[in-house]
């Protein structure tokens, strides 16, 4: 009877210990793969390569333009349209109307005499309802200072360039001077000025809406421009004895 106990039992328990042994290796190999895991180090997080900016600038177009910027970029769009109206308006007279400096200086002055006489006399008006046309002197003379302070640094570099034995800066600055001459053969002062004035008042603006798609486009022309120079360089400037 003992015997028979021993075989009966001996069979039952093979299978449970051939059952238990994988679930405890299983559960070894769990505990050990979340060792493993828990000793790996973090993996580095990406870090993004610099953004393309145009002119190299690291602020945002707001603050590199400065005081100007709220016009500019349309901050204030009253003072933005109301200087565009009156810089087209003044275009449109001197550039498509004939309209000459002088004619217009004495016409405007004999329209504003005609009105402040008529409406102190003829509409018994009080002296001092009339409108007083009164031009500030800080920003002119402001204006003046950036000009003329503009027009030294282009002497200056100019005769830096004439002094110095560099041909092929002499040659550069030969070159893009002969090329904005031809820009100002094409179109007269007034247009080139009224031109100028408008870019300045709407590239920024839109320069900032798209500026995301921009740059990119901006990025690839500047390499191209590079390449080229190269080109050439390699050709052309490095010929020329120093």
């Amino acid at each position: 009877m003992e015997k028979e106990q021993l075989e009966i039992v001996g069979p039952l328990e093979e299978p449970l210990m051939e059952n238990i042994a994988p679930a405890e290796i299983n559960g070894l190999d769990s505990l050990s793969s979340s060792d493993t895991d828990s000793e790996k180090p973090d993996s580095p997080v990406p870090i993004n390569a610099p953004i393309y900016r145009m002119f190299g600038r690291e602020r945002p177009i707001h603050v590199v333009l400065g005081g100007a910027a709220d016009v500019l970029l349309w901050r204030d769009k009253n003072v933005t349209a109301g200087l565009l109206s009156a810089v087209t308006t003044i275009w449109l007279l001197f550039g498509f109307g004939h309209c000459r400096l002088l004619t217009f200086v004495c016409r405007g002055s004999i329209l504003f005499l005609l009105l402040s006489f008529l409406w102190s006399h003829a509409l018994n008006k009080s002296p001092e309802s009339i409108m007083e046309i009164y031009i500030p002197e800080k920003p002119l003379l402001q204006a003046a200072s950036a000009l003329t302070f503009e027009l030294n640094c282009a002497f200056a570099t100019l005769r830096s360039i004439a002094l110095e034995r560099d041909i092929k800066n002499f040659a550069m600055a030969l070159i893009g001077l002969w090329l904005v001459s031809i820009i100002g053969n094409l179109f007269s002062f007034l247009s080139l000025v009224y031109i100028c004035f408008v870019l300045i008042h709407t590239v920024p603006m839109l320069y900032e809406k798209f500026e995301d798609e921009i740059d990119p486009i901006a990025e690839k022309a500047v390499i191209e421009m590079k390449k080229h120079y190269q080109v050439f360089e390699a050709k052309v400037l490095s010929k020329i004895p120093h």
